[in-house]
């Protein structure tokens, strides 16, 4: 869900010039000219370019068209009235109107493809026809796509439930998408934060958008201060490090009303000091596509103050 800033701005030689250059970031990205550390700015606008070109990117977020549930056994698949998954009619033309058939098998959990005749696809760059298992690994940068033409799809797991995942890499919503909006880099919400671990096998219930509940692990929380008040939030175990879903008092007015995700890259040791940084709050994916099942905060996470600091939500 995270994307890495790895192409920092270039330094250019002479005081003069780099003047420019943080006057020219400043006045391009909307960050203020107060901002007390230029090179905070610059790591904080790296990673922010980084979030967008993601988003952007093919089979993002954005060129969602579609989540279709599947039956266990045979379905059928394509633009067609008569197949058992219809996809929507602007991917008329992909293709002929029946692409496939998708094999859901519950006890090897197993989801075969098997293309129609005459029909070619591609994977990871390369063509294939015929039959192929699909993977359904949760990691977003192992998505097995498959597709033919602007058409993308994958397979996602969900409540034991099998579901396709449509992406149109033409859709109108790439095409008319007109931006990420952030609050100006405020380095009062770089906060010093303590990890409190919790006893092992801890979980948290999170419920998504749908109502879906599901026990994730908890190895601690996060304390901090805002405000002049002491704040803490639960985080979930997520790769090497932490993953925190929370809502604040600007949610539904200046934020995206359902939550804001933070994570962090390296999970701290227990009662170790490490910051926390809300100017790098991002929305959750449902606040770009109605094709995504996004969680919810628990209450514990949901802050009674305004955190004024990440990214803005402009609507769909």
């Amino acid at each position: 869900m995270t994307a890495n800033a790895d192409w920092p701005f270039r330094q250019l030689p002479g005081l003069h010039m780099n003047r420019l250059l943080v006057t020219a970031c400043v006045l391009c990205t909307g960050l203020p000219a107060t901002a007390a550390d230029p090179e905070y700015t610059r790591d904080l606008q790296a990673w922010r370019d980084a979030q967008e070109k993601s988003l952007r990117a093919d089979n993002g977020w954005l060129t969602l068209a579609g989540r279709f549930p599947l039956k266990v056994g045979a379905n059928t698949f394509g633009t067609g009235s008569d197949n058992d998954v219809v996809f929507p009619p602007e991917l008329q033309g992909v293709g002929p109107d029946r692409l496939g058939t998708l094999h859901v098998d519950a006890v090897s959990k197993r989801v075969a493809l098997k293309l129609a005749a005459g029909v070619t696809m591609v994977a990871g760059g390369k063509e294939f026809t015929g039959e192929r298992v699909l993977g359904t690994d949760i990691d977003t940068d192992k998505r097995d796509w498959v597709g033919i033409g602007r058409l993308r799809m994958h397979i996602i797991v969900r409540g034991g439930r099998y579901i396709v995942r449509l992406a149109d890499n033409e859709s109108a919503v790439r095409k008319n998408f007109a931006g990420r909006v952030w609050y100006p880099a405020n380095e009062r919400f770089k906060v010093e934060a303590t990890f409190r671990a919790s006893p092992a096998g801890k979980t948290v219930r999170i419920v998504n958008v749908l109502g879906e509940p599901s026990d994730q692990p908890c190895p601690g929380y996060v304390e901090f201060k805002l405000d002049g008040e002491t704040q803490t939030l639960d985080a979930i175990a997520e790769g090497e490090g932490l993953f925190i879903v929370f809502r604040d008092r600007t949610a539904g007015e200046t934020s995206y009303k359902a939550s804001r995700f933070l994570t962090v890259e390296k999970m701290p040791k227990p009662d170790a000091k490490f910051t926390l940084d809300f100017n790098r709050a991002y929305n959750p994916p449902c606040a770009f596509s109605e094709f995504t099942t996004c969680p919810l905060p628990p209450k514990q996470n949901i802050l009674k103050i305004r955190v004024e600091a990440g990214e803005k939500y402009r609507g769909k």
